[in-house]
This record gives C-alpha cells, sequence and structure tokens, in this order.
C-alpha cells in the first residue's frame, strides 16, 4: 500500500518550522521528557498505553525527539519520513492508539516547546508548530486507519485484544521459554508475515497500570497457534523485566493472554536473492519465523542462518536452526562456550572477515539483536557497499541510530 502525505503548509509556515531546527537538535530531548511528564501527570490513563521502561531510561523521550527533530527537518517534502510513518504506525496500531488521542498529545507537545525554550517559542512559532502537528498528526491517523481495517478483515483478524489460551509452555534455555497460544474463542488464527511481532497486555497483580509488551514471533505462520520465545530479563531496576519475569514465573498452562493481532514492518520479502539472517541471543526469534517458513514451503533460494550466543546454556531453539534442507546452511558462534558444548561451529564473535569470503554480497541481510551486536553488523556491511534496500534490521526496544 503506497500512502501519499499531502502538503497543504504555506511557504511562511514551512520557513519557521526550519528555523528551529537548530532549536529542536539541542534541545529537543529536554522538551520531549517534560512533555511526557506533562502528560502522564495530566492524563495517567496513558501510562497503560507507552512503555514505562523506556520512559525510565530515557528511550522514548529520545525517540520521539529524533522523530521531531526528522519531521522539522523534512516539514518541506513529508513524504522522506513516510516509511518512519509506517513503523511508527504499525507499532500505534498494535497499541490501539486511537484518533482521539492525536489532540492530547499535541496539546502538551506545544506546551512543552513554549515552556522548555521560553521567550524564543514565539506566537509565530508555535502557531506554526501547531498547523505542522495538525498535518503529521493527519498522515498517521489516515495510515493507521487502513492498518485497523486491513486487520480487521482477514481471516482470523481483530481490532483491540482478544484472550488467547497458552497451551504450551517450553524452556528453550537457561533464559529463553516460548509460549503457545490459541484463540480463547477457538476461532481462526489469521496469517501473519514471518517477522512481526505479538502485544501482550500483561495485567499484574499489585502493579497500578497494565504493561504492554512486543515480543516477536518465533514461528512459521499458517498454524493454528502463535508461539512467543521470551528471554527473562534481570530485574532490579524498576519496570525493567518486570513482564518477561512474570510471564517466565507466573504465567501457566491454561493461563489467559490479552494480545492484539500481529504487527511490524520487519518481515521477510518475496524477491530471488539469497537470503542470510544474522542473529544475536533472543534477537534470533524473529529471523527464525523467516527461516522456517522458507523451508516449510521448500524457497529455492539459499539462505544463511549466522548467529550468536554465549554459550549452549542460553542457545534456544537449536534444533530448528539447525539446516538439513539443500540451499540452507547454518553458523553458530559461542563467545564463552562451555566444556559440554557441541551445537557450536565457531568460537568468539561473529568474523566479519569470515563472513564476507561466506555469504553472497548479492543477498539481502537480516539482522536482529544486541545494539552492539547491531552497531557492528551495520558497519560492516555498509563498509562492504551493500546497498541501504538490502539491509533488514530490527531492534528490541525504541529504534536507535545505527
Amino acid at each position: 500500500m503506497t500512502q501519499r502525505v499531502q502538503q497543504p503548509l504555506d511557504e511562511q509556515t514551512i520557513a519557521t518550522i526550519k528555523s528551529t531546527v537548530p532549536v529542536l537538535k539541542e534541545h529537543g530531548e529536554t522538551i520531549t521528557s517534560h512533555f511526557y511528564k506533562q502528560l502522564f501527570e495530566n492524563h495517567p490513563e496513558l501510562k497503560n498505553v507507552f512503555n514505562q521502561t523506556h520512559q525510565k531510561a530515557g528511550e522514548q523521550p529520545r525517540a520521539l525527539a529524533n522523530t521531531v527533530y526528522a519531521a522539522a527537518l523534512h516539514i518541506d517534502n513529508l513524504g522522506a519520513i513516510l516509511p518512519r510513518v509506517k513503523q511508527i504506525a504499525e507499532k500505534h496500531r498494535s497499541l490501539n492508539v486511537q484518533p482521539e488521542h492525536y489532540p492530547i498529545v499535541g496539546e502538551h507537545l506545544l506546551g512543552a516547546i513554549k515552556e522548555v525554550l521560553g521567550d524564543a517559542a514565539t506566537d509565530d512559532i508555535i502557531n506554526a508548530w501547531g498547523k505542522a502537528y495538525g498535518v503529521i498528526a493527519d498522515a498517521f491517523i489516515q495510515v493507521e486507519k487502513n492498518l485497523y481495517k486491513e486487520t480487521a478483515d482477514q481471516e482470523g483478524g481483530w481490532v483491540g485484544y482478544r484472550d488467547f489460551k497458552v497451551v504450551q509452555k517450553k524452556e528453550e534455555s537457561e533464559e529463553i521459554t516460548s509460549f503457545y497460544l490459541k484463540p480463547c474463542d477457538e476461532g481462526a488464527v489469521p496469517y501473519f508475515k514471518p517477522g512481526q511481532y505479538l502485544t501482550v497486555k500483561a495485567e499484574i497483580d499489585g502493579e497500578p497500570h497494565d504493561h504492554l509488551r512486543q515480543y516477536s514471533l518465533s514461528d512459521a505462520p499458517g498454524q493454528d497457534y502463535f508461539r512467543i520465545s521470551v528471554k527473562k530479563e534481570r530485574e532490579g531496576r524498576g519496570p525493567a523485566g518486570i513482564v518477561s519475569n512474570w510471564l517466565h514465573r507466573n504465567v501457566s498452562e491454561g493461563d489467559v493472554l490479552p494480545i492484539s493481532a500481529p504487527a511490524g514492518d520487519f518481515y521477510l520479502n518475496d524477491t530471488e536473492r539469497p537470503v542470510v539472517f544474522l542473529s544475536g541471543g533472543v534477537g534470533l526469534t524473529p529471523l527464525m519465523s523467516m527461516w522456517k517458513t522458507m523451508k516449510q514451503y521448500s524457497d529455492e533460494r539459499q539462505a544463511f542462518f549466522i548467529h550468536a550466543a554465549r554459550n549452549g546454556r542460553v542457545h534456544a531453539l537449536k534444533d530448528e536452526m539447525k539446516a538439513k534442507e539443500a540451499n540452507f546452511y547454518t553458523t553458530v558462534f559461542y563467545e564463552q562456550p562451555g566444556p559440554e558444548d557441541r551445537s557450536y561451529d565457531r568460537e568468539g564473535r561473529i568474523d566479519f572477515g569470515w563472513l564476507e569470503h561466506y555469504v553472497p554480497r548479492e543477498a539481502d541481510f537480516y539482522f536482529c539483536g544486541p545494539e552492539g551486536f547491531m552497531k557492528a553488523v551495520v558497519k560492516s556491511l555498509r563498509e562492504w557497499d551493500i546497498p541501504e534496500d538490502r539491509l533488514h534490521y530490527e531492534f528490541f526496544g525504541t529504534q536507535a541510530q545505527l
């Protein structure tokens, strides 16, 4: 689907917005941090929507500041930020963001700009940003309207939250456990694009608000169940890890989880080029869905799965990763293998010198993992002059700058 952004802003408004670019570059994160503080004070019910872990870590204000800065920079050509709009809109649809939320956000964002910048935020600047926000919000609302319709219209699709029962809970490693989910209403399970995620609404006893978390679907589509494979995160830092630990410790077979329909713009594309999957730790989960889909449908493309883990104790889904079909190749790196480990091929971190001679340069590259891993991968691939349209990646958390 192609979404075209209209540009009704007058030249004076565009020029005024452009003049704020240096200020936003310097003060953007202060503005967005203040925005979220005021938003939650005046609308505490929105804590049920926004990830409080990302708020505490400063990730969400940073991500919003980057988005606002990009919007100002490209205000004369908003089509340039459509890929980012689509990515955020997918997340909004998964969180059930509604059109009525946008005026609330706009009011508090303009208020934060005025309060942080003080006298520098003239009436002309605030009025210009009010117009610009209206155009940007409308772009999001229209994209999200289409996403909601597409989701509801597909077989087995739904909008909002639907109850799913945990029919199997399987420990995959010391850190990762899989949850197999079937709809309580016994209706159809919709097809999804391999690489997409589910949003789980965690209603935890004693918590003042719900916690919404996205988890990649780790199995191929077309089953009568969904599967997510969740890493148990460290505790002790506020809400960080609260949902993953709750799932591991408190959710059992037979329990019910409200989830929203699959979403996400990171998925396996249909091309004739070879495919290279690069994962670190739990980053293997969306790639496993792609890998299993290719094997299930007897894809004739060459496929390479290169995975990095600390050791065999934390390496999940080992057996499913094995390549038994022609044209499918697997290489596993263990950074610190134990004496009992046998399911790996090379010791240490992924060797990009080796990789450059092992995989075809004309491939599409899909990668996911911790931020340091991601930066190393994208740095190497760009040094090889791999075109940007063949680099496909996802972060678990807010989008970072690679």
